[in-house]
């Protein structure tokens, strides 16, 4: 079956306001194996939304939408419905008797307007909304479907699970969407594709999409279909494919972050870590305890930005910021060295850099990074210039440094992290 989801709300037309309905939406009817096939969002303007749904009902045998049922004249989903289908709108007694409930128990007299929510076309089912005034309606017309929903999420979420989802899983085809989500580091998004092309290609029926995010590039697989063995089988086979063509580069087979990688590998391996910052001003730290139980391995962090308290704070000798600079693969390396050393920590992370947008020069231009990586064993340091601006820049370095941390266990012995795969 395919969809089509329509979000109604002049609000969310302007930069003020998310439409957050329709990713939870997507993601619930993927699961059944409903294919969205289009998202259109709606001001409340009766002639566009009359068209939007129109259009729909010529494409799809299911729309879901969200919003425009409240009581004012702007909400006009119920009536557009009804009109569309050639249906009178009725009084529902019980859903005023609902609506006057509530205003009682808040104390306040219902103001006639609410009226029009308890007003039904003829034959719709009523969904009923204990978290909010305005119910929701399922409608069957010639073998299409219509769900009108509430557009506030609180109320939203819990209506599609307890009345829209028994009704969809009644419909059910058995065909589903079956899911992988790769994460890959160090890596841009066309040198991941012109390794990984020549695999995925060969199976027409799997849908490969490459997305880049910050720091890492985000391969998703998709297949739709009724067998899941052979689902299972195919998918497997497509990562096995991107594990040879990308090698270490995968950090993730699961869609978990690089936060949640690391520290998994740190809990694992009962290896415990402290940082020195100076460009990302404690960003890598930030991320390290962003994880739940991250005081089992992260001990404490500096940010030290000026030259007098790399020295006082994390030990890095003046004269080597004096004769290198205080963005130099010598200061990153002190900096890693002293916080291990200082902290006691099994790992130690060094991060200095030039985050801009100023401060650059022709020999350390707008983005030059040197992060360093200390252990019992060495030091491993690497000397980077990234692009962007600032937030860019802190975050790609943030991402380089526990890049080299998952790195580090994976090649000196560390229990890997468990691996896993999101199959449907």
């Amino acid at each position: 079956m395919k969809a089509e989801i329509i979000a109604v709300g002049s609000e969310l037309l302007t930069p003020d306001r998310l439409d957050t309905n329709s990713l939870f939406l997507t993601e619930e009817l993927n699961k059944l194996g409903i294919e969205v096939v289009r998202k259109t969002i709606v001001g409340d303007n009766r002639e566009l939304l009359a068209e939007a749904f129109r259009d729909a009902l010529d494409r799809v045998p299911l729309i879901i939408a969200s919003g425009g049922l409240g009581p004012t004249e702007d909400d006009l989903t119920r009536e557009t419905a009804a009109e569309l289908l050639g249906r009178k709108l009725v009084l529902n007694d019980a859903i005023l008797r609902y609506i006057e409930g509530r205003f009682r128990q808040l104390g306040r007299e219902m103001p006639a307007v609410n009226v029009r929510q308890a007003m039904v076309p003829e034959g719709a089912e009523v969904l009923e909304n204990p978290r909010g005034s305005a119910p929701g309606l399922w409608l069957e017309d010639k073998g299409r479907f219509i769900a009108l929903l509430p557009g506030p999420p609180r109320e939203l979420k819990p209506m599609y699970h307890e009345q829209v989802l028994p009704r969809l899983e009644r419909r059910s085809s058995g065909i589903r969407m079956f899911h992988r989500e790769l994460r890959v580091a160090g890596m841009g998004e066309s040198a991941v594709e012109q390794r990984i092309k020549p695999i995925y290609t060969r199976y027409s029926d799997v849908n490969t999409t490459i997305l880049a995010a910050p720091g890492e590039i985000q391969i998703h697989l998709r297949l739709w279909t009724d067998d899941a063995a052979h689902a299972q089988k195919t998918l497997d086979e497509i990562v096995q494919g991107f594990e040879l063509a990308l090698t270490d580069r995968i950090f993730s087979q699961d869609g978990s972050s690089l936060d949640e990688v690391v520290a998994r590998i740190l809990t694992m391996n009962s290896a415990t870590i402290s940082t020195a910052e100076s460009c990302t001003g404690g960003l890598l730290a930030q991320r390290l305890t962003s994880i739940a139980g991250s005081s089992s391995y992260f001990l404490g962090g500096l940010v030290c930005y000026s030259n007098d308290l790399k020295t006082a704070w994390a030990n890095v000798p003046s004269e080597i910021i004096q004769s290198k600079g205080a963005v130099s693969s010598e200061v990153a390396i002190a900096l890693a060295d002293g916080i291990r050393r200082s902290s006691g920590s099994t790992l130690g992370v060094g991060i200095t850099g030039v985050a801009g947008p100023g401060g650059g020069s022709e020999e350390k231009p707008v983005g030059t990074v040197h992060i360093a990586l200390s252990h019992a064993g060495g030091v491993k340091e690497r000397g980077v210039r990234f692009p962007g601006d600032r937030e860019a820049i802190r975050w790609h370095a943030s991402q380089l440094g526990l890049d080299m941390v998952r790195i580090h266990f994976l090649y000196n012995g560390g229990e890997p992290p468990a691996r896993g795969s999101k199959r449907s």
